[in-house]
């Protein structure tokens, strides 16, 4: 079968020029990833190299698949929601070691790829309120932007008020700013990889002031580093991390069903309100997380950023192929990726825009129906002050049942919630005992 039939370009009205422009595009648009991802996972003491090898495999399998077996223009890499609370929350935060970590998000993809192949996967997104969802999706971004501001110096510890502004004559507060300010004029002026743009920018910048050295070599041969092989399943298992792999899970599931939903809308892919093949798409990224725990990411999630791609007329699974040659290629520049990662002002404005762009979430929420609308609030405000996902995720889940239960509605709330509520019950109190 030719490459066009298989594809279906005559039936998406496309072709191999516009195809390939749309993968390049949307490669543009997320490269960011690349630095991003390392910089964040070696905080918990993952070696850099590993994590970017890692990075890109997980994110050429996921294209790769997503591509040629979904025909879907949604390109998969790490996502940054799951990376920030593998390393802030369950490795820092609460103390976990990051081969247990990385145990715990095998298991989540292991479980997401089983339910894949069931109906139990949409029961589950069935089961969570609208407003809920929109509450989670925000409250990542507000919590990823906080860590932005707070690697950027913006932001930092206060004996008085626990936070505060930071000193603005730090160079790394200021060149963050500037970071900030460059990357907001390039998406304003709708030029295409402003974020990647932005912290190349600022990285030449920080190289003339002196806040960046060159490396010896460039490029070099891709490697492994000590990250390929160590997660530890037994070790999660053993430790009760139950509720870290329910996150993981529960986060991967609505970032993943929000995100392909909104892309294939937008290409015009669904056919009277249903998403046509979605069990390879879901497949798709439950393989990808799979591939990069083995190799030393957390999870996957398809990338928002595929809009771009699709704005660019891409329409098919050939422009995800040319995304994932594009990460390929990738693989040989980690000299100068690690030296740029280890510069906050490169990373942490695209920390805090990717939170901005999360926030679009909020407008989805009726603010008149407090019953709806209180409970995804205190998700949204209580991820960053708690620093941790699940337990706004899981206050979140018990106020809205309580809610619902008092105020006589509680035929309202699907019987999996009322299952989750008692999860986290069973988990606030076995954590004061």
């Amino acid at each position: 079968m030719h490459l066009k039939q298989y594809f279906q370009f005559k039936e998406r009205n496309t072709n191999y020029t516009t195809e390939i422009i749309a993968g390049i595009t949307t490669f543009l648009t997320m490269a960011y990833i690349i630095i991003l991802n390392p910089s964040v996972l070696s905080k918990t003491g993952m070696d850099f190299d590993g994590v970017f090898f890692a990075t890109i495999i997980a994110s050429v399998v996921g294209c790769l698949f997503m591509g040629i077996f979904a025909n879907y223009p949604i390109a998969i890499a790490p996502s940054l929601a799951t990376n920030a609370y593998f390393t802030f929350v369950v490795v820092i935060s609460m103390g976990i070691p990051w081969q247990e970590a990385l145990g715990a998000v095998f298991i989540s993809a292991l479980i997401f790829l089983l339910l894949s192949l069931t109906s139990f996967r949409q029961a589950v997104i069935n089961s969570i309120p609208s407003s809920m969802k929109e509450g989670i999706s925000a409250g990542i971004g507000l919590f990823i932007s906080f860590v932005g501001l707070q690697n950027a110096h913006i932001i930092v510890a206060s004996p008085s008020t626990l936070v505060t502004l930071g000193n603005l004559t730090d160079p790394i507060t200021y060149m963050s700013l500037l970071g900030i300010f460059i990357s907001v004029v390039l998406i304003i002026n709708n030029v295409r990889g402003a974020l990647f743009l932005g912290m190349i920018i600022i990285s030449i910048i920080s190289f003339f002031f002196g806040y960046i050295s060159l490396p010896d070599t460039i490029f070099n041969a891709p490697e492994f580093g000590n990250t390929f092989m160590q997660m530890d399943v037994m070790g999660a298992i053993s430790h009760n991390l139950f509720t870290i792999i329910f996150t993981f899970f529960i986060v991967t599931l609505f970032d993943t069903t929000g995100t392909m939903l909104g892309i294939a809308k937008q290409a015009g892919l669904m056919k009277n309100n249903t998403f046509p093949n979605v069990q390879s798409a879901f497949l798709a990224d439950s393989i990808a997380s799979l591939v990069g725990a083995i190799f030393g990411t957390s999870p996957t999630s398809p990338y928002v950023e595929s809009s771009s791609g699709v704005a660019s007329g891409g329409r098919t699974g050939f422009s995800n192929i040319i995304v994932a040659l594009l990460f390929i290629l990738m693989l040989f520049a980690a000299p100068i990726a690690k030296v740029l990662a280890e510069v906050p002002a490169v990373t942490a404005p695209a920390l805090i825009i990717v939170g901005f762009y999360m926030m679009s979430s909020l407008s989805r929420i009726d603010w008149n129906d407090m019953q709806e609308a209180f409970p995804a609030f205190l998700i949204f405000l209580l991820m960053p002050l708690s620093y941790s996902i699940t337990d706004a995720v899981g206050i979140g889940i018990i106020t809205y049942c309580l809610i619902k239960i008092f105020c006589g509605k509680f035929k309202q709330v699907h019987p999996l919630l009322y299952a989750f509520m008692l999860l986290f019950i069973i988990q606030f109190v076995a954590i004061q005992i």
